[in-house]
């Protein structure tokens, strides 16, 4: 016997579309696939545990109705030579193992959430066409079995592959549902720049293996790297 779901209904969020532009991108901008990325006073360029800097896939502000995350600006980092799934295990009380931002194994991705990110780096990033993004206000109507839309989007509801999965910080709070990144949705790079293993389209760099990914952070804000990647198709 299967038992029921017990936890309280998440609050859903204000849904946005994001929108990747055509132009090229020839200065730093707070919202962008690639470019320079805006991180807090402090905060490195991460690097996978084999030694490259991870790519800076998409950053973006999360607009003011979204709770918790309001103000707060997302990056996305992946390593090249690493097309892999996030996968960890819990620790014995169910929640996920202290500090399992930074488990060597899972190093090849890193998820931030800066709160005083106010200068772009000096650089950029060399391995995809940067691109603007915009956010537009939809309504992400469910469809009959409870599921939003299946986009690019931050807020509404996720659209869940598989069954939906929830998670406790090391701290103990909830993870909450953040942003989702469509299946399949490879990211234009550099030409001359390395090949992806096992990227499904020549040319293009996917996120963890190209599958459907869900971002869920901590409401508390525990580090800016408490974000766990959930990967379904």
């Amino acid at each position: 016997m299967v038992e029921p779901d017990l936890r309280p209904p998440q609050e859903v969020f204000a849904a946005y579309t994001i929108e990747i532009g055509a132009e090229p991108l020839e200065w730093p901008s707070r919202n962008s696939v690639g470019g320079w990325p805006f991180l807090d006073e402090g905060q490195e360029w991460p690097e996978c545990f084999c030694g490259e800097r991870l790519v800076l896939f998409f950053q973006l502000d999360l607009p003011q109705d979204l709770g918790p995350f309001g103000g707060d600006h997302l990056l996305v980092f992946h390593c090249r030579a690493h097309n892999e799934v996030a996968d960890l295990e819990l620790s014995d009380d169910g929640r996920l193992a202290p500090r399992y931002w930074d488990d060597p194994n899972e190093s090849f991705w890193r998820v931030l959430l800066q709160r005083r990110a106010v200068r772009p780096s000096a650089e950029s990033e060399p391995s995809l066409r940067a691109r603007p993004l915009t956010l537009r206000p939809f309504t992400d109507t469910l469809n009959e079995r409870g599921k939003g839309a299946q986009i690019f989007k931050v807020g509404g509801t996720p659209s869940w592959a598989q069954d939906p999965k929830h998670y406790q910080c090391a701290c103990g709070a909830e993870l909450v549902y953040v942003c989702q990144v469509p299946e399949d949705m490879g990211f234009a790079v550099v030409p001359g720049q390395p090949e992806q293993p096992d990227s499904g389209a020549e040319g293009h760099y996917d996120l963890f293996l190209g599958n459907e990914v869900y971002l869920l952070a901590c409401p508390e804000h525990c580090d800016p790297a408490a974000v766990w990647p959930v990967n379904q198709n």
